[in-house]
């Protein structure tokens, strides 16, 4: 019988990144039980030459920790009430987050917009679409070419466009450069807000404040 999607990610991902845990989201199915026994069996892990990233549990380890992402305090606070639905336990290269929604539905969260894809209902769904075509969906080709050039990512770092995507940026090297992940996020949040607020016909506005 053949692996999982789920186990066939595992088993190809680098880590953990955090001490050995064991966690009850208080679901005995669905996609947060299933969260709770991948971060039993690996806490934290990168995969695809670091295109995707899952989030340890728990207060050691490298990178960010599942609930200090989540805190309003860290990021979510700069998208004005547009992240507060979604549980996100990783990420890609881009910082497009990977989440869960009601306890139910795995989704993408694209972090200069606040929209949200549906991916199915189980981290196996989610795994089998990474699996399905890993240079679109976990930037797998970009993340490696990228870190050969310019060197690994810190596991706290991603990467955050120049011009951002919604506005007709490019996937280059020349558009992106290295930002703490919740700095990256944070940066995004307002544009989101306006995207999501925007009329019919109106004017965004871009701009980054250091």
């Amino acid at each position: 019988m053949s692996d999982s999607p789920l186990d066939q990610l595992i088993g190809r991902a680098r880590g953990p990144m955090g001490p050995a845990i064991e966690i009850d989201f208080g679901h005995e199915t669905g996609p947060l039980h299933e969260l709770g026994v991948a971060l039993g069996r690996m806490n934290g892990f990168f995969a695809f030459n670091a295109g995707i990233q899952v989030f340890r549990a728990g207060e050691e380890g490298l990178g960010p920790d599942l609930l200090s992402w989540n805190s309003d305090e860290l990021w979510k606070s700069t998208y004005g009430g547009l992240a507060d639905n979604v549980l996100c336990f990783g990420q890609d290269l881009f910082g497009t987050q990977f989440a869960i929604v009601g306890g139910e539905r795995v989704v993408t969260f694209d972090p200069e917009t606040a929209e949200t894809e549906d991916l199915g209902s189980s981290l196996n769904d989610w795994a089998a679409w990474l699996l399905s075509d890993p240079d679109v969906n976990a930037a797998a080709s970009f993340a490696y070419e990228f870190q050969k050039q310019n060197g690994a990512l810190a596991p706290e770092q991603r990467l955050v466009p120049l011009q951002f995507f919604v506005a007709g940026g490019d996937y280059s090297f020349e558009n992106v450069v290295v930002r703490d992940a919740g700095e990256a996020m944070r940066i995004r949040g307002p544009i989101a807000q306006q995207i999501h607020n925007l009329p019919d016909g109106g004017t965004l506005s871009l701009g980054v404040t250091e």
